[in-house]
């Protein structure tokens, strides 16, 4: 096999912390072909390039890395996608122009496989984007109580399988670790075509399913070392997106919170406070709900015991993602929708 040249691009604002180990864990990739790395530093406020370079130059691999200053935001465009563009830019202008992008984050460690396996899975399946949903970090109570409930919404929301059915018009990709094919992006009209997307890595296979095949699957090869120690800080994340996944409608907020209420609290209610057929439905159904949850729960390394206790309690998580979607939708009406790192999207408009 001739593997083609293939280049990371890495956003990053403000991520001195974990953005060396992320360098690193790229530059030990055994990737049998070219390989770089292209590092847009968003106007970090620390020391996000220095760190960045460090890692490079205690690898012996200075050379392979491209630190970009990142120029100020322009109006239309979400932070994020700015700076990947930017990166996009520089990968197009090099003499060798890679045939694969590999967009990745500032908090993500790959084992030294992953990239060549990504790249073996495209080529072979013939994929315009092979995406992999990262191992999130899962230590904190907060996390063991929200982190493994995410991903299961997720998948509920868009299941893998129909993601990956070209006969499908369902696109999901998961922004972690998303590669994707050049050319493909290029034609589908680049990443200009998505540049208000709050939501960007699924903006991104939306854009580009069209152009031919793509897939989405959990993996173990790569994590994230973000951390969410506390209920404060899982609520600013899922805040700064559930409204925007609503197309900013209340209608459909309004049909979300009906159907999170009927789905998840009314079995809990019938089981408490209903007697006979109506009790035994409201039982079963947060039984079945409970056993749908679990196989995510051991994914994230959780005990036969401590599992079941978890999914036993998933009413009682999706009541507080009911919550957290409210306060999307309100922080979106105070004008602070979409804040992260001291920015606010919110009010960009979901390019379709």
């Amino acid at each position: 096999m001739q593997w083609p040249p293939v280049s990371a691009v890495v956003p990053a604002r403000d991520e001195a912390e974990t953005v060396g180990e992320t360098v690193g864990s790229l530059l030990r990739q055994d990737y049998p072909g070219t390989f770089n790395i292209i590092l847009v530093d968003d106007q970090s406020r620390d020391a996000t390039a220095g760190v960045a370079r460090e890692a490079a130059a205690a690898l012996g691999a200075s050379e392979r890395l491209t630190v970009i200053s990142g120029r100020p935001l322009p109006a239309g465009w979400t932070g994020k996608l700015w700076a990947q563009q930017q990166g996009v830019e520089f990968a197009c202008s090099m003499p060798h122009a890679p045939d694969y992008l590999l967009f990745t984050d500032a908090d993500i460690v790959f084992e030294p496989g992953a990239v060549a396996s990504l790249v073996a899975r495209a080529g072979h399946e013939h994929l315009v984007l092979n995406s992999l949903m990262v191992k999130l970090r899962c230590k904190s109570f907060a996390e063991r109580m929200f982190v493994p409930a995410f991903v299961f919404f997720f998948q509920m929301l868009y299941p893998f399988a129909w993601a990956n059915d070209p006969r499908r018009e369902t696109a999901a990709a998961a922004g972690g670790c998303m590669l994707v094919r050049r050319d493909a992006l290029q034609t589908a009209g680049g990443l200009a075509a998505i540049r208000g997307a709050l939501i960007d890595d699924c903006a991104l296979a939306k854009l580009l399913k069209p152009q031919g095949p793509i897939a989405i699957a959990l993996t173990e090869r790569a994590h994230s070392l973000r951390a969410y120690p506390s209920v404060h800080d899982i609520r600013s994340v899922v805040s700064r997106t559930a409204y925007a996944q609503l197309g900013y409608s209340p209608l459909l907020l309004a049909g979300t919170i009906l159907g999170l209420l009927l789905t998840y609290i009314a079995p809990v209610a019938l089981a408490v406070f209903a007697e006979g057929f109506a009790q035994f439905a409201g039982i079963f159904s947060w039984a079945v709900m409970a056993g749908a949850f679990r196989p995510i729960l051991r994914f994230y390394g959780m005990s036969a015991l401590t599992s079941w206790l978890w999914a036993a309690a998933l009413p009682a998580i999706a009541a507080m993602y009911m919550a957290f979607t409210m306060d999307s939708a309100y922080q979106h009406a105070r004008g602070r929708g979409g804040m992260w790192k001291g920015r606010a999207q919110g009010n960009i408009s979901e390019l379709r």
